[in-house]
């Protein structure tokens, strides 16, 4: 099973009413190119995700996936994920979010090079890694695993990992919305944040953030 970010015609032409023109409004929001690479990819990146079940916390990797961290941070300070659904959900294998349509064929309004590493596999639950609908396609939807996922292995950018509240990721509705239009409301985000920890500021954290610390696997 892959994980696309874009529909067929056919698939288009069968979305309801309200969810075309959700993606006719998706111009208005959308970027006219990718943000510069900003961040500092020997810092520590965690964004935090909070929704009405609860929240969960991700590891971004911003030494091996520095495009995919700097575009999902870029994203989340200007509040695109924020009201979001999880709109594709299947019980198993991954929950999928990131389209503001919710319709699984919204971008941001550019698209990314693939950072594939060899080291980085689809090996657990608790992956966090961009969708695509084919090589160099990333734009703003990604998914989260729920079991390993070999068949995506060379697919797919991971660029990070679930780190606290794994058990909220595990409850998200489950919605597949190429099964048709009866289907039940997604789960929606409500707010990411992100939070930025320089090499100089770990000396002074209390043992319990230092224990949140995770080690690159790619060292």
């Amino acid at each position: 099973m892959k994980i696309n970010s874009t529909y067929t015609l056919e698939e288009f032409q069968g979305l309801s009413l309200p969810a075309v023109v959700e993606w006719i409004k998706l111009e208005e929001i959308q970027f006219a190119e990718c943000p510069p690479l900003t961040i500092d990819s020997e810092a520590e990146y965690f964004a935090t995700v909070v929704l009405g079940e609860g929240k969960f916390v991700i590891k971004l990797y911003a030494e091996s996936a520095p495009l995919a961290v700097n575009n999902f941070i870029f994203l989340a300070e200007n509040g695109w994920f924020d009201g979001i659904t999880f709109h594709r959900v299947i019980t198993g294998f991954m929950a999928q979010t990131g389209d503001p349509t919710g319709t699984g064929i919204g971008d941001p309004g550019y698209r990314f090079g693939n950072e594939i590493s060899p080291n980085l596999v689809f090996d657990r639950a608790g992956l966090v890694a961009m969708a695509n609908s084919g090589p160099d396609s990333n734009g703003s939807q990604f998914f989260i695993t729920y079991a390993p996922a070999p068949n995506l292995n060379g697919g797919y950018t991971i660029f990070g990992e679930i780190v606290e509240g794994m058990e909220v990721v595990q409850t998200i509705t489950p919605r597949n919305p190429q099964q048709g239009a009866d289907l039940p409301p997604g789960d929606l985000i409500i707010s990411v944040t992100i939070e930025t920890i320089r090499l100089f500021q770990l000396k002074e954290l209390p043992l319990s953030q230092k224990n949140r610390q995770w080690k690159n696997p790619l060292k």
